[in-house]
């Protein structure tokens, strides 16, 4: 899947995105993760900080759905993809490590990594960009959002 600007763009401004995954009983999870970024060369990767169901998910079915959004444009994308964690001692766990390191430091420690491989993207849309028309501007939708979230 190629990667497109806006997505990048959405990726590198995104302070926290979703992971969802599945047990191998098809039990659904989704849990918040802060440590991500898009590699160089087109992966999607997470630090596992505190992650023992979604890396024990992963292991059993590798299909995943991140999402990332911008709570105040309310707009985002669900990424869809399939998972694979990388732990200390993989050979390309120290590359993979450089650029969550840069973001986190020894602030938050991690042994593993998830490593993402993209398959489709899907733009998400609040509601109201499609129920009310006329606040389809995203300057409108940040006042709202900071007037709700008291901002």
């Amino acid at each position: 899947m190629k990667i497109t600007p806006a997505i990048k763009k959405m990726i590198d401004n995104t302070v926290l995105c979703w992971l969802a995954t599945s047990s191998v009983d098809h039990i659904p999870n989704v849990s918040p993760k802060e440590i991500f970024c898009l590699s160089d060369d087109g992966y999607f990767l997470i630090a596992n900080i505190a992650s023992p169901n979604s890396v024990r998910n992963i292991e059993s079915n590798p299909n995943i759905c991140v999402s990332v959004l911008d709570i105040l444009i309310q707009k985002g994308y669900q990424l869809k993809g399939t998972a694979e964690i990388i732990s200390k001692g993989h050979n390309e766990f120290e590359q993979l490590k450089a650029p969550l390191y840069k973001m986190t430091g020894d602030k938050f420690p991690f042994n593993s990594i998830t490593k993402i491989t993209l398959t489709s993207a899907k733009e998400i849309l609040a509601p109201s960009y499609m129920l009310y028309p006329d606040t389809t501007h995203e300057a409108d939708q940040i006042a709202n959002a900071k007037k709700a979230y008291k901002l």
